[in-house]
């Protein structure tokens, strides 16, 4: 059963959706978290795997499983800046204010690595821009430190 995982877990990496439905069907299980957390969803996600992430969800995926980081799925494509697969996550009701090990949230990943797209979307969503990561930082923060004017135009419209 292990080699199924971790088979899953690379055809999620390679948005190999055909294939992803077959391991799953072979019995793979669809929550596996591999050696770094990661699960089949946070790395479609995080490989802009967007119908792979949508079936996924759809198949019972937890939207909300973290890696060993505390990262999840969200978190990731607001650091990245797919701005689709958040928009799935939200829609299928991804946690927009959760926090991974460092108090980090999506809303500050977005905030420092100038996804202002995302921003606005996870803002527009009910995302908390108050949020403070275990250094009292906010998103807020993050887009002054990185230089982010855009990021803190809007941010700065809803404080």
């Amino acid at each position: 059963m292990e080699n199924l995982n971790e088979y899953l877990i690379l055809a999620a990496r390679k948005g190999e959706l055909d294939v992803v439905k077959e391991i799953i069907e072979m019995g793979a299980d669809i929550n596996h978290h591999d050696q770094k957390g990661y699960t089949p969803l946070i790395i479609a996600c995080y490989n802009n795997r967007y119908e792979t992430a949508e079936w996924l969800i759809e198949s019972g995926a937890l939207i909300d499983a973290a890696d060993y980081g505390g990262n999840t799925a969200l978190m990731g494509v607001s650091f990245k800046g797919y701005k689709d697969i958040a928009g799935l996550l939200i829609k299928n009701g991804a946690g927009l204010d959760l926090q991974h090990g460092n108090g980090g949230t999506a809303l500050m990943f977005a905030a420092m690595f100038g996804r202002n797209e995302i921003l606005e979307l996870l803002l527009a969503s009910g995302a908390d821009p108050q949020k403070t990561d275990i250094r009292g930082q906010t998103a807020l923060t993050f887009a002054q430190m990185q230089g982010n004017e855009e990021g803190l135009r809007i941010l700065t419209a809803v404080s």
